[in-house]
């Protein structure tokens, strides 16, 4: 782990490190010459420009249901659109990178043209893809669920665009849970900083070699993260470590979403990436007001 990160007894002790620190935060990102103020948490809506997402209510392939599910996720007052266009889902066969730019063309252009003002993510773990996306179609930020693994020229791309990163921890389990965790962040966080990358996000990443046990396990001790002094991105939305635990399905899986986002936000995280935004944004209201006395 890297030495010149705070010590995880420096957190259990009190002692609050970084910018971005747990309910207290007075984090900020760059987004497109904009700071966004994460000291209240903020939720990101889901656009699927796939055909196999595994939530099939999260699909828009045409035009009108791109546009349809934009405003939408602006109406019930999202803060960020997170756009992928390639299906990462357990299973899945990746688009190839053609597709995927093709989707995102498409698709980003239809939202340029709707809400030309909104703030936008693109989740890809694709440089390529990252940089046409920010500089043609002026997206603001990149979530890379492979935590730059897939590609190896990803870090060094988003130093060069200047946006903030969605780091995610996506790596098998070995033996201690939390301690891999802690140390790829360390490890990662350090090779992004020596790049020039300030605006960082940790995404714990919920269902991503991850048995059900270490989902939990994960949920159970989030705040540890904390350590990091870092924003946190969750993203648990109708994913199966809820409806395999409730036995049911990704459509009757709101409940125990908006149950483990509310237990998110007692643990610190910044940023809920969601498909029912309404819900998200009401939870956040609702945890607002608790952390207010």
């Amino acid at each position: 782990m890297d030495s010149s990160l705070p010590s995880r007894e420096g957190w259990e002790g009190g002692l609050h490190y970084g910018l971005c620190t747990m309910n207290y935060g007075l984090c900020t990102l760059n987004v497109g010459g904009r700071l966004m103020n994460l000291g209240e948490p903020r939720v990101m809506g889901i656009l699927n420009l796939t055909p196999d997402s595994f939530y099939a209510e999260s699909r828009a392939e045409t035009a009108e249901q791109v546009e349809q599910r934009c405003l939408q996720i602006l109406a019930e007052g999202a803060d960020i659109i997170d756009v992928g266009a390639c299906s990462t889902r357990p299973g899945a066969v990746p688009a190839s990178e053609a597709d995927e730019m093709a989707r995102l063309e498409a698709g980003l252009g239809v939202v340029r043209r709707v809400a030309p003002e909104a703030v936008v993510s693109v989740d890809t773990f694709r440089s390529a893809v990252a940089r046409r996306c920010v500089e043609e179609y002026g997206v603001q930020m990149v979530n890379d669920i492979s935590g730059g693994a897939a590609d190896p020229d990803m870090f060094e791309t988003v130093a060069r665009l200047g946006v903030p990163y969605v780091l995610t921890y996506c790596e098998p389990v070995r033996e201690d849970l939390l301690t891999e965790a802690l140390q790829f962040f360390g490890s990662s966080v350090r090779r992004l900083h020596a790049l020039g990358v300030r605006d960082i996000v940790l995404d714990p990443g919920f269902g991503f070699g991850k048995t059900l046990e270490d989902n939990y396990r994960l949920m159970n001790r989030l705040q540890e993260l904390a350590v990091l002094g870092l924003p946190m991105l969750v993203g648990v939305s109708r994913k199966s470590m809820i409806w395999r635990l409730l036995d049911c399905t990704p459509q009757d899986a709101l409940g125990g979403t908006t149950a483990l986002n509310m237990l998110a936000l007692t643990k610190g995280a910044s940023i809920l990436r969601v498909h029912d935004v309404r819900a998200a944004v009401e939870t956040v209201k609702i945890w607002n007001e608790v952390a207010s006395f």
